[in-house]
């Protein structure tokens, strides 16, 4: 299916968004806060932030070789050498981490195409999709990421709230296979936001519930997160 104009334009200015705003709470962290537990299991917060822009690289390199007509794995290593990766960076100063933040901000505004170019449409590696694919991607790590890597700290510049209508209806179209396949008519009620953050497997703002033919249901088990070639939801 192919992806609007508009809609590659938004995903690069938001993701774009989402990252400064993630390098300015960064800029701000007191030292030996990385090692603050994050809502992922396992991970500390600077696991995240060393996620985020290996990530980052990861994708942009996507970019880089799909402009040249190739395809490359996005991690050196596989998933042994990715997992090397965040552990390697998760020790790092905040000032490290801000500068690893910005170095993968500037290769992703280097690597994308504008909106418009036949070059989203080139093979890449990643989920073994189009380059729009490695974009969507990058949207759902950054404004995901930046909820988990800053959360504990009570900075309103990121959040659920900063997730738009266009990002949360995205979001839940993506992990819509998350849900039982033979669900019944089962629908979820809740504000976007909420619904979009406990499909992505996060501890939502408000209440997320279930209907079934208009009476109260439980909440369906979530599947798996789509692909296991995928990086790290």
């Amino acid at each position: 299916m192919t992806t609007p104009d508009t809609t590659l334009a938004h995903a690069l200015d938001d993701a774009d968004a989402a990252l400064a705003a993630l390098i300015d709470v960064v800029r701000t962290l007191p030292e030996g806060s990385g090692t603050d537990p994050s809502p992922l299991d396992g991970w500390s917060r600077g696991h995240v932030l060393s996620h985020v822009a290996n990530v980052g690289a990861a994708l942009a390199r996507q970019a880089e070789h799909a402009a040249r007509g190739e395809k490359i794995a996005p991690y050196d290593g596989g998933q042994v050498g990715r997992d090397a990766a965040i552990e390697a960076g998760a020790g790092r100063t905040a000032a490290e981490h801000a500068a690893a933040l910005e170095a993968s901000r500037a290769r992703l505004a280097a690597a994308w195409p504008s909106p418009g170019d036949a070059l989203w449409a080139a093979p890449v590696a990643y989920r073994d999709g189009v380059l729009t694919d490695a974009l969507l991607a990058w949207w759902r790590e950054a404004r995901i990421h930046s909820v988990d890597a800053t959360a504990g700290l009570g900075d309103r510049s990121l959040g659920y709230g900063t997730w738009d209508d266009a990002f949360c209806a995205h979001l839940r179209e993506f992990l819509a296979v998350r849900l039982p396949a033979d669900d019944g008519g089962r629908e979820l009620v809740g504000e976007p936001r909420d619904v979009a953050a406990w499909l992505a497997g996060r501890t939502p703002a408000g209440p997320v519930s279930a209907l079934r033919d208009g009476v109260a249901a439980p909440l369906p088990a979530l599947g798996p997160w789509p692909s296991s070639a995928a990086p790290r939801p």
